[in-house]
């Protein structure tokens, strides 16, 4: 099946890494996950608000993402906060680890989405706002949510 015919569908996103950080570079990566795990995922019980990614041993792991139990799963549940590695090529993994170390930037997950059957992790490279910066994100988008809504009454 070709890229193009395999539907996507958003199971969570990471709002707050956008308010956050300044997303320099973003790149898909595979998960490594359990049956239970995948099922409690396609009901949308995920949170990625704290997690992060760090790179150890030349493998890339996402930490303290948290899925819920999955309800029907009884022993075959894993624990919710467990350290989960990402599926992706040894030379995109070496280049992300130059990159964090080098420049003091960050991986962070930004969303997680279901690309035909399989579950994939939207990772940016990330670098941490000041507050001024988000501030200015603030503003820049009050501005333009005051002018979609004087479009819409002179429009109505």
């Amino acid at each position: 099946m070709s890229d193009e015919n395999k539907s996507i569908k958003r199971i969570a996103d990471n709002r707050s890494a956008r308010h956050e950080y300044f997303i320099l570079e973003s790149l898909e990566a595979g998960i490594e996950l359990y049956g239970t795990e995948v099922k409690s995922l396609r009901a949308g019980n995920v949170n990625l608000k704290e997690a992060w990614i760090e790179i150890k041993d030349g493998e890339a792991f996402i930490v303290s993402m948290h899925i819920s139990p999955y309800e029907k799963g009884n022993i075959f549940n894993r624990d919710p906060l467990r350290r989960r590695r990402l599926l992706m090529h040894k030379r995109e993994i070496n280049n992300l680890y130059a990159e964090v170390k080098q420049g003091g930037l960050t991986l962070i997950p930004l969303s997680l989405y279901l690309k035909g059957s399989r579950v994939k992790v939207q990772v940016g490279l990330c670098k941490g706002k000041k507050l001024y910066d988000k501030r200015e994100t603030i503003a820049k988008r009050d501005a333009e949510r005051r002018t979609r809504r004087e479009i819409g009454k002179n429009l109505g």
